[in-house]
């Protein structure tokens, strides 16, 4: 299989609001795709309607060879929200042992290992409730982690997170591609942008462009992705 997300001509709407429009992108298996644009730009919308959470008004998305929705690719993708989904009466490690037994189940041993991923194994017997926000950040990606997805879907992955963890963390993301994982994420991070395998601009729904990182910036002739966005929202 070369591609693990296929979008076809996909629009999306709440009332009058059009949130994707008419969009397509294909993404091939074992990278890392960024979505870039401001608030509102329908990236949120985009990974939930990747993840099989929403049902596309018009076209049709692929994950992993299947038409969404579909339940039983439920169990191969990870999915990160923007907001915690945690139960703050359980600890944390209760959390990330919950969502494995969700996705099929996984032993202690990978618990604990995504738990030291995201350097809080000290707190790994604290009920959510009594931790910060970031890390309830971490303890969510820990959850999307746990069960080994074929695809990982992070909508602001590192907000709260510290600079150094950051770093490690977008390495194991590497690690994770190397191992053939695909990986969506939105970010309005640029230096996180620039350590994406490819990137889609967003903007009211639509896709502006599309590619890597430099070839972008060649297109617009300008130094920096925010410049390259920018000149992408002004044509």
């Amino acid at each position: 299989m070369n591609e693990a997300v296929i979008v076809k001509k996909v629009s999306k709407s709440f009332g009058e609001v059009r949130a994707v429009d008419n969009l397509s992108i294909t993404i091939p298996a074992g990278i890392t795709y960024g979505l870039l644009g401001p608030n509102g730009a329908g990236k949120t919308t985009l990974i939930r309607l990747i993840a099989g959470l929403l049902r596309a008004d018009g076209g049709n998305v692929r994950v992993l060879e299947q038409r969404m929705p579909n339940k039983a690719i439920m169990a191969h993708v990870g999915y990160m929200t923007q907001a915690a989904a945690l139960y703050n009466d359980l600890t944390m490690r209760e959390n990330v042992a919950f969502f494995g037994a969700m996705a099929g189940g996984v032993d202690r041993v990978r618990v604990d290992e995504v738990i030291e991923l995201i350097d809080l194994s000290e707190r790994a017997d604290s009920l959510v409730g009594e931790l910060s926000g970031g890390m309830k950040q971490r303890t969510s990606l820990a959850c999307a982690l746990v069960h080994r997805p074929r695809l990982l879907l992070l909508d602001e992955p590192t907000v709260g997170v510290d600079p150094g963890l950051r770093v490690q963390f977008w390495s194991y993301f590497r690690q994770l591609n190397e191992q053939g994982v695909t990986i969506v994420v939105s970010s309005h991070v640029m230096d996180e942008a620039e350590r994406c395998d490819q990137l889609g601009f967003m903007r009211q729904g639509r896709l502006l462009a599309e590619g890597d990182s430099a070839s972008l910036r060649k297109r617009t002739g300008t130094a920096t992705l925010e410049e390259a966005f920018l000149q992408f929202a002004a044509d």
